[in-house]
């Protein structure tokens, strides 16, 4: 006969395995959201890296030819075909002859142009853009605003 006074434990009670997903639930709600929002600011930054590269490239153009390309094409191999969300780079030479329409130009909260020489931006996670960047679906673009002196998020502009 067994003395069962001194019997160990072979396995988890299922109070003990309620406490172990609890606590496990509990670090994923916070570490799931931090993790996307890394990974969104860091496609953020390969935006703005992005485009300073391709302005870099659209200026080498301009020295070259006096004139700025028609389309981001124009500049050869090199260029990011599209941004970290999979959309292509938005482009629109402004300082060329004939000018294009002003309706097409992107413009500020004061509906003035955001610039003189090239518009060129991204869509964003949405994918989804408008001409001003107070709109709904402009405010997670990135975009190059003030001639190049600012690359950014478009709701911080």
């Amino acid at each position: 006969m067994r003395d069962t006074r001194y019997r160990t434990q072979a396995a988890f009670t299922l109070v003990e395995l309620m406490i172990a997903i609890l606590v496990l639930a509990a670090l994923a709600a916070i570490a799931i959201p931090s993790y996307r929002e890394h990974i969104e600011q860091a496609k953020r930054s390969q935006a703005i890296r992005d485009i300073a590269e391709i302005g870099m490239m659209i200026e080498r153009f301009y020295s070259l030819n006096q004139t700025y390309p028609a389309n981001l094409a124009a500049l050869g191999a090199g260029v990011p075909a599209t941004d970290p969300w999979g959309n292509a780079y938005g482009y629109l030479a402004i300082d060329v002859n004939p000018a294009p329409n002003q309706g097409n130009v992107r413009k500020d909260k004061n509906l003035n142009p955001l610039n003189s020489d090239y518009d060129l931006y991204s869509m964003g996670p949405d994918g989804q853009t408008q001409k001003q960047l107070t709109a709904a679906k402009a405010r997670d673009d990135i975009v190059r605003a003030g001639n190049g002196s600012f690359i950014g998020l478009a709701s911080e502009h």
